[in-house]
């Protein structure tokens, strides 16, 4: 069955919800994507450090959005659930150009967008919010909008003050139109807890080595779980691992049960893919 985009926006909302939450795996490009989709995803999330490192780039601004958005559409195309786009602040200097760049994911084929604050004024990302927002509305499109809080990741400010200054910037956020909000490094199951509690939009959060489980995420509030960059690090990790195996021993050996050419070559020439 096709869905339409507006069918994958309102699945893509219904699937937010600490009872069953949302788990991600993000993926980097078609392939990765069918892979994740055949593993039994309700929805595809893209890791914009995964897409830079599969076209040669680092992670933090290197990509242009031509080429971001050339991946999202080849993402989109590859499957039938619903996609949602890491864009990283927006792939533009200031509000306008990322409502250009959200327009552009639309007409992609995604359904949803994340944007970061980084290291700039909180000001700054409500802006570029308030500008998505309207781009969508223009576009006639339902995008969720979730606007990552960088201040546990990249350990922002007085860590003392730290949950009161993310609560600040959740509701400055959800203010600008924002629909969730995705606080990544922090595993601690009391700050989890108190971040549920007090921002009122769905609560996503990156999972990882020391994290809860997605079902005891849930219990604390949490409605979305994803991996960002673990699955294309997991990836090269395999890649390094078999050349050094290669190049030091002569040998090749794989799990059990790893993928093979047949699965992989038959994922991509099935229904979803393209």
């Amino acid at each position: 069955m096709t869905h339409t985009h507006a069918d994958n926006a309102r699945l893509f909302r219904s699937l937010h919800t600490p009872s069953a939450p949302l788990a991600l795996a993000n993926a980097w490009d078609a392939a990765s994507a069918r892979v994740v989709e055949a593993a039994g995803a309700p929805a595809i999330a893209t890791t914009s450090a995964g897409v830079s490192w599969a076209l040669g780039s680092p992670d933090g601004g290197s990509l242009t959005r031509a080429r971001a958005l050339e991946v999202i559409a080849r993402i989109a195309a590859a499957v039938t659930v619903p996609v949602t786009a890491d864009i990283e602040d927006g792939y533009g200097a200031d509000a306008a150009a990322v409502a250009e760049t959200v327009a552009g994911v639309i007409e992609a084929g995604a359904v949803g967008v994340n944007i970061e604050d980084g290291t700039r004024p909180p000001a700054e990302l409500a802006a570029r919010l308030t500008a998505a927002r309207r781009a969508a509305e223009r576009a006639g499109a339902d995008l969720f909008l979730n606007a990552r809080v960088d201040t546990y990741l990249l350990g922002l400010g007085d860590p003392e003050t730290r949950l009161a200054e993310t609560l600040t910037r959740a509701r400055l956020y959800a203010d600008a139109g924002a629909d969730g909000v995705f606080v990544p490094g922090v595993t601690d199951p009391a700050t989890l807890k108190a971040l549920a509690e007090d921002i009122a939009l769905p609560l996503n959060v990156m999972a990882g080595p020391g994290a809860p489980s997605v079902a005891e995420l849930g219990g604390l509030g949490v409605a979305r779980v994803s991996l960002g960059p673990g699955v294309a690090l997991a990836a090269y990790d395999a890649a390094r691992r078999a050349a050094r195996e290669l190049f030091g021993t002569g040998t090749v050996t794989a799990p059990a049960d790893a993928l093979s050419f047949a699965e992989l070559d038959g994922l991509l020439a099935g229904p979803g893919g393209r």
